[in-house]
């Protein structure tokens, strides 16, 4: 890719997804051409930020949350401008876990839907493995959504994120191991397809 073509793709899709393990091993798979920003929430709430379900408490959090991955994308984009930047979850995200309405989320951070999409090239979207009744427990210390939620959460995931017109949709599969090698195999034809896009310019 040219120095000035930017290659940013988010992760996403709803918890139990399958997006942070496929994020890491198309990273190893790429080595170092690729940078992983770690979601903001895991981070966050890891490290001791308070998680409360009163209104109030999911504001001042998701507000956080959304100022620490935009930052968090900016760093490695400053600092790896010729890398692809993979993003795991997006600005997009916090609207699902909005209080209220997803426009209230980005009115209240001075944004819009249509700018923060705007923010990344393409959206491989991991459906949640609640889809299809399967258990979402993972190694994630940060998660504590029951599978009715996960599945809420998913479809207005899916609401916000399918608005992007690079957006690639990985259904649930009952094998996990082809469930990944299809979101990988997605993840390497847009990459591809966004460097054609790059050189053709």
């Amino acid at each position: 890719m040219s120095s000035n073509a930017r290659c940013r793709i988010v992760v996403t899709g709803g918890p139990g997804g399958g997006k942070t393990t496929a994020a890491d091993l198309f990273r190893r798979e790429m080595g170092q051409r690729v940078v992983v920003v770690p979601e903001s929430a895991t981070l966050l709430f890891t490290g001791g930020f308070p998680r409360y379900d009163e209104s109030d408490a999911r504001v001042a959090a998701q507000t956080a949350i959304f100022h620490v991955q935009k930052n968090l994308e900016d760093v490695q984009a400053a600092r790896h401008p010729d890398r692809i930047l993979l993003c795991d979850r997006g600005t997009v995200d916090g609207a699902a876990y909005w209080p209220g309405e997803p426009d209230g989320f980005f009115a209240h951070l001075g944004t819009t839907h249509a700018a923060e999409l705007s923010r990344y090239d393409g959206v491989i979207f991991f459906e949640t493995a609640a889809a299809g009744g399967l258990a979402i427990e993972g190694g994630n210390p940060a998660r504590i959504e029951d599978a009715q939620t996960a599945l809420s959460l998913d479809r207005k995931l899916q609401v916000l994120w399918s608005k992007h017109p690079r957006y690639l949709f990985v259904p649930n599969n009952h094998s996990f191991f082809k469930k990944i090698s299809f979101g990988l195999l997605a993840l390497e034809s847009l990459v591809g397809q966004l460097r054609s896009e790059a050189f053709s310019r």
